[in-house]
């Protein structure tokens, strides 16, 4: 597979696990992922039949005949496990009585690729880094610029006080126009779009009349979006062309065809076999692009999404995530991409602000394979959908650049009819680039077509 060049919170350490935040690093659930070889994936009974010996288990459940919320084992008995046939994966318990010889038979039989720990994964937004936060920095940048130019007056330096490159207008927001999806002649006519994450709202007034399916991964909870990060990420998806409420335009893809897979809580917590089931049911669902605003605080690389991402990529579909909120550029610690992201075969999305800096908390490159941002997004103070009452907010991480580059995607897919590694390559060779080291913005800045 290619590799194209190339929410999480803040504290990145340069790997000290000890220094993550709590709840971020992806604790282990107790279950077990199995990445099943090339040559079983597509036989479902060899599937089954892989998994009941080498796990010792004696039911093996496809993730489809699920009932609605039931993604994960703990929904089964221990004897049983739950199979992910088109991305060739399994989630197992972990019982003490077999993990040793599961761990040797996943070492020794050639239908096993790999065998890992399932973790928590998490939304990826920064958390509190709001319109107001913004405004601070604005005013002590342009404090210090004054200060600068009072000092360099008498020398004749002439300096300026910085004012954004781009910056919300009543018309669209300024990611829109950094992307120019503003000025594209796209919509995403037709493209189905999965966006992986909290659920929607799905009354959102702003969303009436649109093509939505949905289904949620999560036990007890519908898909209906109690938290709001997955309705923020919507909106820049797929939000409409002119809201109802005559506020600016702020979704890229506003014809596309909407999936919603709840796959993290209302709490924006979930794990890796929810994550995992979402990927199956979009992939089974044709999407062409899967956005995943969502990931662990982990370096190394998943050997389960890396096989879900390239099995993805072989049935048309591109998977695109964040790259992590976990640095601290202000205080020298530059972060590293995080799993999923890190797939070599999953886009990694940094994260610029209007002026096209990169993000002081977006993840800089790591140096495993695959480990590298890819491709940059708007992501500081972007404007889109929430739930409701709110119905709008402003929020920031690369949680938020995530979608802009998934919402570009939906648009070169329906005007070149491009998916998978074409699409991934399309994106890369289109972007805008930034004189900005390419360990931190990849690319560039992801572009619409025109």
């Amino acid at each position: 597979m290619m590799n194209v060049p190339g929410e999480f919170g803040v504290g990145e350490v340069d790997g000290a696990l000890s220094e993550y935040l709590p709840g971020e690093a992806g604790e282990p659930t107790g279950r077990y992922v199995l990445t099943l070889a090339d040559d079983v994936v597509g036989d479902a009974n060899a599937m089954k039949a892989t998994c009941q010996s080498v796990a010792g288990v004696s039911n093996v459940v496809e993730s489809r005949e699920l009932s609605e919320g039931a993604a994960e084992i703990h929904e089964l008995s221990e004897s049983d496990a739950v199979l992910y046939p088109t991305l060739g994966i399994a989630v197992v318990a972990g019982a003490e009585d077999r993990l040793e010889a599961l761990s040797t038979a996943a070492a020794e039989d050639e239908r096993i690729e790999a065998m890992e720990p399932e973790l928590t994964v998490h939304t990826l937004q920064q958390p509190g880094v709001l319109a107001t936060d913004y405004l601070r920095g604005y005013r002590d940048a342009a404090n210090e610029l004054y200060e600068q130019a009072s000092n360099g007056h008498a020398a004749g330096v002439a300096v300026e006080a910085a004012a954004p490159l781009f910056a919300d207008t009543a018309a669209f927001t300024w990611g829109l126009q950094a992307v120019r999806a503003n000025t594209s002649r796209f919509s995403g006519q037709g493209v189905p779009v999965a966006i992986l994450d909290t659920g929607f709202t799905l009354r959102h007034p702003d969303f009436a009349g649109r093509r939505i399916t949905s289904r949620s991964f999560i036990s007890n909870q519908t898909p209906e979006d109690g938290h709001g990060h997955g309705t923020h990420c919507t909106g820049t998806t797929s939000g409409p062309q002119r809201a109802p409420g005559g506020t600016r335009r702020y979704g890229i893809a506003y014809n596309d065809n909407i999936f919603i897979g709840k796959v993290l809580s209302n709490q924006g917590t979930g794990t890796d076999a929810q994550v995992l089931a979402g990927m199956e049911w979009a992939v089974n669902n044709r999407c062409r692009v899967i956005s995943m605003s969502l990931g662990s605080n982990v370096p190394t690389v998943s050997a389960a999404y890396e096989a879900a991402g390239r099995r993805a990529l072989a049935n048309n579909c591109l998977i695109i995530a964040a790259a992590g909120n976990n640095a601290d550029r202000n205080d020298g610690r530059f972060g590293f991409v995080g799993r999923p992201a890190n797939s070599p075969s999953i886009m990694a999305v940094g994260a610029v602000d209007s002026q096209l800096r990169i993000a002081n908390f977006s993840a800089r490159s790591n140096p495993v394979a695959g480990g590298q941002v890819d491709i940059v997004g708007p992501g500081v103070n972007v404007y889109s959908s929430w739930k409701m009452p709110d119905r709008y907010r402003i929020i920031s991480g690369t949680s938020m650049a995530t979608p802009h580059v998934a919402g570009c995607a939906a648009l070169w897919a329906q005007a070149t009819g491009a998916g998978g590694a074409s699409l991934y390559a399309l994106l890369i060779r289109s972007a805008r680039r930034l004189p900005i080291p390419s360990v931190d913005v990849g690319a560039g800045l992801v572009q619409a077509p025109q």
